[in-house]
């Protein structure tokens, strides 16, 4: 039958004998950490001399919603190009929660709008002596953007 139960509830002599008249077979008893500490000594030694273990069990939080594989399928969708919009209307989860299960493979806000070699090539003509209206004439960038990218 049973050997493991998990409890909620205070471990009183009448709770503990429930127990092991519904569980004749049982072995070990789980329960939170804040009720382990509350079980009287006696009751823990009373039960370890007759073969039941109780045992403190840590649960944190709620438990996920949802798992591995839907966290596959959406990272499936992300890399055929579908946005978190997208994929949260597909999938029926919420956009929030793609977002939340894809944190760690998305960059945060917008896409920059100049690539590296842009930014090296700025910083170049500026190390060459070239003044910053002219290198944003030279490569049609605005000049605030020139002096942003020199600082980056």
């Amino acid at each position: 039958m049973v050997e493991e139960v998990y409890v909620s509830q205070p471990l009183t002599i009448q709770r503990i004998m429930e127990l092991l008249e519904l569980h004749p077979d049982l072995v070990k008893i789980k329960c939170p950490p804040s009720l382990y500490v509350r079980t009287s000594p006696k009751y823990l030694d009373a039960l370890e001399n007759l073969g039941v273990i109780v045992e403190p069990e840590k649960r944190s939080g709620r438990p996920p919603k949802y798992g591995d594989k839907e966290v596959k399928r959406i990272n499936e969708l992300l890399s055929q190009g579908k946005t978190p919009r997208e994929i949260a209307h597909e999938t029926d989860i919420p956009l929030k929660s793609i977002y939340h299960l894809i944190q760690k493979t998305l960059t945060p806000g917008r896409p920059r709008k100049y690539d590296d070699e842009t930014v090296n090539r700025v910083k170049e003509l500026h190390k060459s002596g070239m003044s910053a209206r002219v290198i944003a004439e030279q490569l049609d960038i605005p000049l605030r953007s020139v002096y942003f990218l020199m600082k980056r």
